[in-house]
Order: C-alpha cells, then structure tokens, then sequence
C-alpha cells in the first residue's frame, strides 16, 4: 500500500514539473489518504500480531 502511495507522490510531482498544479494537488491529496491508511494498518497489523497465543 505505500507503494501506491509513492506512486500518486510521483505523479504529483510530475505534474506539478509540468504545470498541472489542479492534477499535482489532486495525486498529493490522494497520496496523502493512502500513506495516512496504510499506516494506521501498519500499526493495527503490529498490535493485533503481538498477542500471545492461549
């Protein structure tokens, strides 16, 4: 997931290199989703993994 999250990064920039500012602020803002979601299930993932087995 924060492979997607790089690649909107990516096409942001690239945008914005290239004058597409409405496009470059839409990719950043979805990139922004995604990193924020992946993250958050990176560390439920982490927490919910470190429970002792009964």
């Amino acid at each position: 997931m924060f492979s997607w999250a790089i690649t909107f990064f990516l096409i942001a920039l690239i945008a914005a290199l290239f004058g597409f500012f409405g496009v470059a602020a839409g990719a950043a803002g979805v990139a922004k989703i995604i990193f924020v979601v992946a993250l958050i299930m990176t560390i439920i993932s982490f927490a919910v993994g470190r429970r002792p087995t009964p």
